[in-house]
């Protein structure tokens, strides 16, 4: 969604689970969804989607978390090289990958830095940046690694999105949430959004592996609690009146918190829409990259004379019909 509001088209969305599938079809029924391993793909599926304009992956966080034992690259669910290799069969002319804050620890910068190279062999330059949600109008913390890799020559006219939220300006749980907890006649919704007046800790989905319909460990229970929230599960409904503090959140709330808009629906049993929600990269965060990265080759197409922006699909095609190919590389853009 967050690229979509940045202007981009998807030529394709390829997704391993299920419900997340029925999810993507039901709030954009003219897109097309793989439900699909990104492991079994074929040279069919790469070959069609050749020099698009931007190929964006949220790679299974697992293996940099604490929660998933952060086993790095002897974790089998680490897709970092195979997302490397769809890379190099598809030749995007920028990539946009995302994590968690963990891989940006000190124990992960071989790996960080054996992505880099990959990508520089390829033709590309890259660089990590660490992001928080709430410095982009999420209502959460979120902090989130970030990679962006583009050709050389786009690279140059590459900056990442400054902050666009700050102390008094940044939306707060109790705000974000008070229409919502008074919905079905809740007495305490003012006094309880009085008492959310601060940033949510970060969401916590959760995998197959591991995790379930709760909001986390026992620190971030604490952290919710303090907001009023019973961190211990998820709510099918707003309180109703008569309902105590504090309340659980339901599935709903919890995806205005990661800056989903109101009418997206969420498909699947609530563990399974819990840890969609979770799991997701705010749009809004997906945006502020995306719309720096569209800007970035818009210039370029400008300047070559492209016949057409990145927003409109697969590119690469100048106004003679030729293949723009990477500039000349000097040396790796290595920030660890």
């Amino acid at each position: 969604m967050g690229l979509e509001q940045a202007g981009f088209s998807h030529a394709a969305l390829l997704e391993l689970d299920a419900d997340a599938c029925r999810t993507l079809r039901a709030n954009r029924p003219q897109w097309e969804v793989m439900h699909s391993d990104i492991r079994t793909l074929d040279a069919a599926h790469t070959n069609r989607w050749r020099r698009c304009s931007l190929l964006a992956a949220g790679v299974p966080c697992p293996p940099f978390s604490l929660a998933g034992e952060q086993l790095g690259a002897d974790d089998e669910r680490d897709l970092f090289p195979t997302v490397i290799s769809l890379v190099a069969a598809v030749k995007p002319r920028a990539v946009l990958l995302e994590n968690v804050r963990g891989l940006l620890q000190k124990k992960f910068s071989d790996y960080r830095r054996g992505v880099l190279r990959a990508l520089f062999q390829l033709g590309y330059i890259a660089e990590w940046k660490l992001l928080y949600a709430s410095e982009f109008g999420v209502p959460q913390l979120r902090p989130r690694a970030v990679l962006v890799a583009l050709e050389p020559d786009t690279f140059r006219h590459f900056t990442w999105p400054e902050a666009e939220s700050g102390p008094g300006n940044t939306p707060l749980v109790g705000n974000v949430l008070r229409e919502s907890m008074a919905s079905c006649g809740w007495e305490l919704a003012d006094l309880w959004s009085e008492g959310a007046q601060r940033i949510a800790p970060t969401l916590c989905g959760g995998s197959k592996k591991h995790g379930g319909p709760d909001l986390g460990p026992s620190r971030a229970r604490r952290t919710w609690a303090e907001l009023g929230v019973d961190g211990s599960g998820v709510a099918d409904m707003p309180p109703a009146p008569g309902t105590p503090m504090p309340v659980k959140l339901t599935v709903e709330q919890m995806a205005l918190l990661q800056g989903f808009p109101p009418d997206w629906r969420f498909e699947g049993r609530k563990t399974s829409a819990y840890r969609q929600v979770g799991n997701a990269f705010p749009p809004p965060v997906a945006q502020a990259v995306g719309s720096r990265i569209a800007a970035a080759l818009t210039h370029i197409d400008r300047t070559e004379g492209a016949c057409d922006s990145p927003q409109t699909g697969m590119k690469g095609a100048t106004a003679s019909g030729t293949i723009r190919r990477p500039s000349a590389l000097t040396t790796p853009r290595v920030s660890t």
